[in-house]
Formats: structure tokens, sequence, C-alpha cells
């Protein structure tokens, strides 16, 4: 019989340890790792800098917690000849019901943008106080010009 070494001992007693305090409810956590995909339309530009030289195509949240919330910064530039209403939505929730715990808000919703106007945009991410079995997430975020 192949003996463990005192390395791979500890380790298991360590798991173990966890374990038992997680099942046993004394350690309370829950990590939400995240992604998000961001979607312009024609004569909107979307940066993640002021100077509008790098397109922002995907948003990390990073690790989340229940009942907080995390803010990030965009840019976005009306690239058209005519003043444009912004507005902002989402789609393509997954888990579908993603959006029964996480709620995504910004400050420039019907903000008029004019031709070759930039402006920053805050996006903020709430996550619910219970958020069930979630723990992965994806969506997508729709930028929209209207003339």
């Amino acid at each position: 019989m192949r003996k463990l070494s005192t390395a791979t001992i500890i380790a298991l007693t360590a798991t173990a340890i966890f374990l038992t305090l997680v099942t046993a409810g004394l350690i309370a956590t829950q990590t939400i790792p995240s992604d998000g995909t961001v979607v312009s339309a024609a004569n909107i530009g979307v940066y993640t800098d002021s100077d509008c030289t790098q397109n922002c195509t995907n948003i990390s949240w990073g690790t989340l917690n229940p009942n907080t919330t995390t803010n990030k910064t965009i840019y976005v530039k009306n690239t058209g000849t005519a003043p444009l209403t912004l507005s902002m939505t989402t789609e393509n929730w997954t888990p579908t019901d993603a959006d029964d715990y996480l709620t995504l808000n910004w400050n420039q919703q019907n903000t008029i943008l004019n031709p070759d106007e930039t402006t920053p945009a805050n996006l903020t991410l709430s996550v619910a106080a219970d958020t069930g079995d979630l723990t992965n997430f994806s969506f997508n975020i729709i930028i929209t010009g209207t003339e």
C-alpha cells in the first residue's frame, strides 16, 4: 500500500475542515463570476477610454457578492452626423433567470448626444441579497442611439 505525503494529508485535512464549516453554516460565501458583451448600434461607438481609442467589446464584472453593486465606466461617442438619443437594454441572459437577481442601470438613458460628441456612461450592476443558485452569468448590453 502506498503512503500519502505529509503535504497531501494536510491538504485533505484542511479541505475537510473547510467543508465541515461550510456545511455547518459557519462560513457563508457566494462567488458570482461574470462576463458581459457590449453591442452598439450604427453611429454609436463604445470605448473603454476617454480618448475613444479602445473599443469596448466585453465588460468583466469580476467576482460579486450578494446585496452589492459594482460600477464600470464606458465612453459613448456619436460617430454619425445627426444628434442621437441614447438608450441601453440587456438581452441573452445566461442563465435565463439571472436578471431576476441582477439589475443593470446606467446614467445616460435618454441623453442627447450630438455628432462627434463623447460622454462617459456609468454602468451599475446591482446584485440581489438572495441570488438563489446563481453562480455564473453572462448577458449582452445593447446601447442604441435614435435620431
